[in-house]
């Protein structure tokens, strides 16, 4: 059976505007902004015809495709689609420390270390595992036509998984604001038809 999985980050918030670590110890809201990108998704994309919504647990997806929502589409949950964890670094603005930290993490994962992580957060080991989880439970879903909406470090996770990329090459990949990955899974391979398209975005300004 042929499926064709829409994988979308969430719209921005007042801690994306800010350069504010979130993580998935911030349950922050959409912005102004962020909810007029989850509206121009959905006015490009309401026709598509999804037959589930998938999101994190996380209100910022929920708020995102809160309009696929309130059409009476089925919708789960899943701590799979989290963001990262960033442990002490959640809720707090970049600095120079912080960014110095983020670039060793960076240059541990480039040499294979996966297990490495920022203090109390989440290891990408940890994160490949639970996304890993997630898509072949897309294989298993009986829906033809699905929308995922996660966070940015997980999707660049999720992207590499698709494209059966190591880990290192997560970044590789870059992440919108309602950054579209459209995919067609046939046979039980993702074949990846859009990147991070946010032509949705372009319309309406």
């Amino acid at each position: 059976m042929k499926k064709i999985i829409y994988f979308l980050r969430h719209g921005e918030t007042e801690f994306n505007k800010n350069h504010i670590v979130q993580g998935s110890g911030v349950d922050s809201n959409l912005n102004e902004t962020g909810i007029a990108q989850g509206k121009a998704f959905f006015d490009q994309y309401h026709q598509v015809g999804f037959e589930a919504v998938l999101t994190s647990t996380l209100k910022r997806t929920h708020q995102t495709v809160q309009s696929f929502i309130d059409q009476g589409i089925h919708w789960e949950q899943f701590s799979a689609l989290d963001e990262m964890s960033w442990g002490i670094h959640e809720g707090k603005k970049g600095n120079p420390e912080m960014r110095q930290n983020y670039l060793d993490l960076i240059n541990e994962w480039n040499a294979g270390n996966y297990d490495a992580k920022i203090e109390e957060g989440e290891s990408a080991a940890s994160m490949e595992k639970r996304v890993s989880h997630f898509l072949n439970l897309l294989k298993s879903r009986q829906e033809e036509k699905i929308l995922v909406c996660s966070h940015g470090r997980t999707m660049t996770c999720i992207s590499t998984l698709l494209e059966e990329r190591p880990l290192k090459d997560m970044v590789l990949f870059k992440h919108y604001n309602t950054g579209l990955t459209k995919t067609v899974l046939e046979e039980g391979k993702f074949i990846v038809e859009l990147k991070n398209d946010i032509s949705h975005l372009q319309l309406k300004s």
